[in-house]
């Protein structure tokens, strides 16, 4: 009975840290800037999709903050 429940246990734990390995995103967001006014977290949004800086980008108002956030 231990050897299954050992063989068990291992059995789970590869397949979990396979799962989680497996979860990562498919293309991580990084901050790029922190703007008062949505107007000017957009200009540099697209400011930098012109400029071939990032390919698509968000401005995310986080209100505890009272800021927009640039993701990109």
């Amino acid at each position: 009975m231990r050897k299954v429940r050992a063989a068990l246990v291992s059995a789970v734990m590869v397949i979990g840290v396979s799962l989680t390995v497996g979860a990562s995103p498919a293309h991580a967001e990084r901050l790029a800037g922190v703007f008062r006014e949505h107007a000017e977290c957009e200009r540099i949004g697209t400011n930098g999709v012109t400029q071939g800086w990032w390919n698509g980008y968000s401005c995310e108002w986080e209100g505890s903050y009272r800021y927009y956030f640039l993701y990109a």
